[in-house]
Parts: structure tokens; sequence; C-alpha cells
């Protein structure tokens, strides 16, 4: 029983790691405000050109979520909300593998990149034309 409880442990360390480096990312985020200017360096796509990059608002994005902001975190950077919910659909598999001694592999396909570039291009694009400004940080 030790030995089944000690090889749990074992492989639940590195998404036990995993998990406190994204909790104390978004609790830095959480605690020093990108909204205030100087924090965080701005947007060098943006700075140059004037375009928002897919990234663009990320930072407010986690900012909001940290504080529980759901609306703000969409309206900064949506694309960062479906991701922060991609990791922890993600990370959640791995955790169930891990507990029944099942590798986790993630192996997309090309389709599935492919997609997920299109769908990062189109969201790009949409938020710099007139009428994608909902989408704007």
């Amino acid at each position: 029983m030790r030995h089944v409880r000690h090889g749990l442990l074992q492989r639940l360390a590195v998404p036990a790691a995993v998990l406190a480096a994204v909790v104390g990312a978004f609790a830095y985020v959480g605690a020093v405000d990108p909204n205030e200017p100087g924090h965080y360096p701005v947007c060098p796509l943006l700075r140059l050109t004037g375009v928002y990059c897919p990234g663009c608002g990320g930072l407010r994005s986690a900012h909001a979520v940290a504080h529980g902001d759901l609306t703000g975190a969409l309206h900064d950077n949506a694309a960062a909300v479906v991701g922060y919910l991609g990791f922890a659909v993600l990370w959640t598999v791995w955790v169930v593998h891990a507990v029944r001694v099942r590798p986790f592999r993630p192996d997309p396909r090309p389709v599935h990149l492919w997609t997920l570039g299109g769908l990062l291009l189109v969201f790009t694009v949409v938020r710099n034309l007139p009428f994608g400004g909902w989408l704007h940080p």
C-alpha cells in the first residue's frame, strides 16, 4: 500500500509542479495589475504598427481571471480565456492518466494544429477590423 501511494505521488509530481507554476504566474499577474502602465512591456507589434496580435490583452485577461471577472477576461482576450480552459482540461486529463497509471502523451494531428492556427489568425484579423472593435483589449 505504501509503495502504491509513493508511486502515485511520483506520478503526480510533475503535474503538480506545472500547476504550481501556473498558479504562481496567475497570482503574480493578479497582484501586479497589467492595467497600470510600466509594470509590463508593451506589445512590440502594437507599439510599432497599431495592430493587435492574438496575445494582446492576455495579461489583462489573466488579471481578470485571477480576480474572478470572467466577463472582463473575455473582453480583454477571448482567445486567451479559451486557452486557459484548454489548459485546465488537458491538465485534468493528465492527472487522471497519472492516477490510472497510463502515460499521457498529447499528440495533436496536423489538422488540429492547422485548425488552431487558422482560428487564431481569424481572431487576429477580426479584432483588427472596424467591426471587430468588441474584441479589442
